[in-house]
C-alpha cells in the first residue's frame, strides 16, 4: 500500500481524517461525512507495513505491549497529521486527522471576538470543550498563535502529540510532548513553574492529577489553557467537580470559582453554501455572578440564564443564542440550526417572532443586534475552505456506510 498516494488522495477532497482497516478500502471524512476512496483495501500485511513506516523504533516497542499508540508526523511536501493507530479484530487500524500547517486566525475559524480578547487574560484558566472533531485543538492553537503574533510572552505547552507547530515570532514558545519530552500531563504540569512561563497551554485535562495542577497553576497568577471533553458550559463546571472525591466538592468549587477565567465550548454546523463548517461557540466569561453560582451547587445548573444575560457587557452567549446569530446571517440552515441547538423548540417559536414572557435569554441578542444595525454594522463571514462535490461521481468516491454527524467526528 502507498500511504503517500492515499495522503495525497485525502488532502486532494479535503478530508479531515482517514480511516484505515485491513480488508475495507480507505475512508475519509469530509465536512462531517464518511465516504470510501476509490482505493484497493489493504490486507493486514500492508497496514502492518503501514505502521512500521510511520512509527519510531521506540514506538514500535510501546505499539507491540500496549496495542495502541497516539502520535503525530509530518510529510515532506504534504502535510502534518496526528495519528492514532490500534489492535482491531487481531489487526492494526490507523486513524489520520490532518493538521494544517497554517494555524487559522480567529476570525478565519468565525469564533467570537470575546475569544481573542480571552487569549490576552492576565490569569486564569481557560477551557475550550466540545465533543471529539468539535475543533478544540484548532481554537487552542489559533489564540496561542494570536498571542504569537502580538505580543511577548513565553509559552510552554503540553500535548499528546503535538498538533500544530508554533514558530518563535514576538513570543518564544516551547512545545513539549508526552512520551517523548516529558512521562504524563501532570509530570509536565509539575515542573513547569519552574521553566519562567507566563501561559501554560495543556493539550487536554484527563484525570485528577492534571486538573488540580493546572487549577493550581492559574491559582498562581499563570494563564493556563486547555481543552475538555465536555458539551457546554454546565457539563464542563460539573466535570471538573467530578475528578475529586465527594469530600472536597464545596473546596473545589471554592477552587472552579476563583480561578476560573473563561469556558468556551463549541460545536460545528454544516455551512448553508456547503463550503465547510462553522462552529456554534458557547462563552462564559468568569464574574462576581458566574462566581457566585459556581459555588452553589443549587444554582450551577441555572448558569445558561446568567450567560444569556451577559451578551452585551461580557460577550457571552448560549449555545442558541449562537445557533441564531449564525441562521441571522445567513451561514446555516434552520434546519441545522434546530438540529444543535439546546432548545429547537423555543428556537422555533423565536423565528416565529414568538416568545415567552418569563424568557430573557433572547433579550441580550436583541439589544446587540439591534445596536450593530443602528451602526450599519455588517455581519462578518469566516473564510473557509471549499467544500469538494458530495456526489459519487464528482468525487470519485462512493458514501461508506452509514452517514455519521459532526458529534461523531
Amino acid at each position: 500500500m502507498n500511504i503517500r498516494s492515499v495522503l495525497e488522495k485525502m488532502i486532494g477532497m479535503r478530508a479531515s481524517d482517514l480511516h484505515l482497516k485491513a480488508g475495507t478500502a480507505p475512508i475519509v471524512r469530509v465536512d462531517g461525512v464518511l465516504y470510501t476512496i476509490e482505493d484497493r483495501a489493504p490486507s493486514a500485511q500492508e497496514l502492518r507495513e503501514v505502521c512500521d513506516q510511520l512509527l519510531s523504533e521506540e514506538q514500535r516497542q510501546y505499539f507491540a505491549t500496549h496495542h495502541e499508540i497516539d502520535f503525530a508526523f509530518g510529510v515532506s511536501g504534504l502535510a502534518r497529521f496526528r495519528a492514532n493507530i490500534f489492535m482491531q479484530r487481531g489487526t492494526p487500524a490507523v486513524a489520520l486527522r490532518h493538521v494544517p500547517v497554517q494555524v487559522p486566525s480567529i476570525e478565519e475559524l468565525h469564533l467570537p471576538a470575546v475569544v481573542r480578547d480571552l487569549a490576552f487574560s492576565s490569569r486564569g484558566l481557560v477551557l475550550v470543550t466540545g465533543r471529539t472533531g468539535a475543533g478544540k485543538s484548532t481554537t487552542l492553537a489559533a489564540m496561542v498563535d494570536t498571542i504569537n503574533r502580538t505580543t511577548t510572552r513565553n509559552i510552554i505547552s503540553v500535548e499528546d502529540p503535538i498538533e500544530f507547530l508554533h514558530v518563535d515570532r514576538k513570543s518564544f514558545i516551547h512545545q513539549r510532548e508526552i512520551g517523548l519530552d516529558t512521562r504524563t500531563f501532570a509530570d509536565g504540569l509539575k515542573y513547569v513553574l519552574r521553566q519562567d512561563p507566563d501561559i501554560i497551554m495543556v493539550g487536554e485535562v484527563r484525570d485528577l492529577e492534571t486538573m488540580r495542577t493546572a487549577l493550581m497553576a492559574a491559582d498562581t497568577g499563570h494563564l493556563v489553557m486547555s481543552s475538555l471533553h465536555t458539551t457546554d458550559v454546565v457539563q464542563t463546571l460539573q466535570r471538573i467537580v467530578s475528578f475529586y472525591p465527594p469530600h472536597q466538592h464545596d473546596e473545589i468549587r471554592l477552587g472552579i470559582a476563583s480561578n476560573i477565567a473563561a469556558v468556551i465550548s463549541q460545536r460545528l454546523i454544516p455551512r448553508a453554501d456547503g463550503k465547510g463548517r462553522v462552529p456554534a461557540v458557547e462563552v462564559m466569561v468568569s464574574t462576581p455572578t458566574i462566581r457566585e453560582y459556581v459555588m452553589n451547587p443549587d444554582k450551577i445548573l441555572l448558569l445558561h440564564s446568567i450567560v444569556a444575560e451577559g451578551t452585551n457587557e461580557y460577550g457571552m452567549q448560549t449555545f442558541d443564542q449562537s445557533v441564531l446569530q449564525l441562521l441571522r446571517d445567513g451561514l446555516i440552515t434552520e434546519q441545522d440550526a434546530l438540529k444543535n441547538c439546546n432548545k429547537p423548540n423555543e428556537l422555533l417559536l423565536k423565528l416565529k417572532g414568538i416568545e415567552a414572557a418569563s424568557d430573557r435569554s433572547w433579550q441580550s441578542l436583541e439589544a446587540g443586534r439591534d445596536a450593530a444595525n443602528s451602526l450599519g454594522a455588517t455581519p462578518g463571514l469566516g473564510a473557509e475552505p471549499t467544500r469538494p462535490p458530495r456526489t459519487a461521481g464528482e468525487m470519485g468516491t462512493t458514501r461508506a456506510g452509514a452517514t455519521k454527524n459532526d458529534w461523531a467526528a
